[in-house]
């Protein structure tokens, strides 16, 4: 073996080496889901005075792929989202769902982007997504909610309501919307 060869060898074996490290750091990069399942024990807790830092927790948790990449998208995306620019941010949220289609916060925030747009069947869709990711998603619960009531689906709005308020009792726009709903429902069977 000359000396390039092992040079070149030993290099190479070194960089897989990093290579190797960073995907494992990378990986771990992504949302701590024990640390959710504590964090949502808290929240539930219905004299949780703290619950906006818990809840705000949560979401940073979920906001973390494990990609820097995807991370960026994500926040590219929410950028863009905020300064009301729909096709960038559905640029970025579509090309995060098609990269890492197993992150729950890349179909959610697209699913924002399409009710912003009024395409709420598009927004279903999307949410769907992220609740069979994500189950105890309340942002795309709460979304959910919102669309069955624009659609008058005001029984099934409710239901999604009560089971935001089961996980996050805290939320004064879900108090509010479970208040208003089961008000005009009253005497109905539900």
């Amino acid at each position: 073996m000359d000396i390039r060869h092992a040079i070149f060898r030993s290099v190479s074996v070194a960089c897989f080496a990093t290579s190797l490290t960073l995907s494992h750091a990378i990986a771990q990069a992504g949302p701590d889901h024990e640390e959710v399942d504590r964090l949502f024990g808290e929240l539930a807790k219905p004299e949780q005075p703290g619950w906006e830092q818990i809840e705000e927790s949560i979401s940073r948790e979920w906001s973390k792929s494990g990609s820097a990449a995807m991370d960026l998208l994500l926040q590219r995306g929410r950028e863009a989202l905020s300064d009301g620019e729909f096709d960038k941010a559905l640029d970025h949220f579509s090309a995060l769902t098609d990269h890492a289609p197993d992150f729950a916060e890349g179909w959610n925030a697209r699913a924002t982007t399409w009710f912003r747009m009024e395409q709420y069947g598009l927004a279903l869709e999307d949410i769907s997504r992220t609740l069979a990711l994500e189950p105890r998603h309340f942002g795309a619960m709460i979304g959910l909610a919102t669309i069955l009531r624009e659609l008058k689906l005001e029984k099934e709005a409710l239901k999604v309501l009560r089971e935001v308020e089961a996980l996050h009792p805290h939320r004064p726009n879900v108090i509010n919307g479970i208040e208003q709903l089961s008000s005009r429902l009253e005497g109905e069977t539900l």
